[in-house]
């Protein structure tokens, strides 16, 4: 098995909505290390982040952050140590569109 440290993921935010930040490929499982977070604004702005097993619907239960508070001009960095498998997806949603900037790093095994 090989192990690839490196960016799994990076995204500024398009709108008020869902949007993939990460999936897993196929044949992998991940581990996730850490997120940063950057609000780029003058005002402060809310994050969610939901981890969703094998690509499922969008449900509550799947958040590991909601309505997280991010100052103006601030960023925030989040040490997870999230274990990912296959197809597995990590969404992110920002309070403002084009404000967010969003960095995921960790690893790939496969």
């Amino acid at each position: 098995m090989a192990t690839a440290y490196k960016i799994l993921g990076q995204l500024e935010s398009a709108a008020t909505t869902l949007e993939t930040l990460y999936t897993v490929p196929a044949a992998t499982s991940a581990v996730v290390s850490s997120i940063n977070i950057c609000n780029r604004t003058s005002g402060s702005k809310s994050v969610r982040i939901a981890v969703r097993q094998a690509g499922a619907v969008i449900a509550n239960k799947q958040y590991i952050a909601y309505d997280l508070a991010i100052a103006a001009n601030d960023s925030v960095a989040l040490s997870l140590g999230l274990t990912l498998a296959t197809t597995d997806i990590v969404t992110v949603y920002a309070s403002a569109g084009s404000s967010i900037s969003w960095n995921l790093f960790g690893s790939e095994i496969s």
